[in-house]
């Protein structure tokens, strides 16, 4: 029988999370296990920002971002938080629509309920 050998995350030396916690005390028995908050989403947490933005994540960006005018959003990278729905966390490169525009950091937030259309809920200059 094949094992399947997952990097060794755990086994080579002690790794600390934030809270101090040795990450192999949080594993089970098996030390080729990765500890379950580095594997899934828990409902309700912000997931780190990721400059990898998939075609469902730009879809809801371009499709909830289509009506406004005056300054054009580019999404540099994405955060995401599971609730009832998907909140989204957009970094983005804002430039006005105008001659001699600057660009300047914006931070998109979108909400995308289970049924129905996303739509935006603040957006904050940084």
């Amino acid at each position: 029988m094949r094992k399947n050998k997952i990097p060794e995350i755990v086994e080579s030396r002690n790794h600390f999370n934030k809270r101090g916690e040795n990450l192999k005390s949080l594993t089970s028995r098996n030390k080729y296990q990765i500890p379950y908050f580095m594997t899934t989403n828990i409902q309700g947490a912000w997931t780190p920002y990721s400059t990898t933005i998939s075609v469902e994540e730009h879809d809801v960006f371009k499709k909830a971002i289509g009506g406004i005018v005056g300054v054009h959003y580019s999404p540099l990278c994405v955060a995401t938080q599971v609730v009832s729905g998907t909140n989204y966390r957009f970094f983005c490169n804002a430039k006005g629509v105008y001659p001699n525009a600057l660009n300047e950091a914006a931070i998109v937030q979108i909400y995308k309920p289970l049924n129905g259309d996303a739509h935006i809920t603040s957006i904050t200059r940084v």
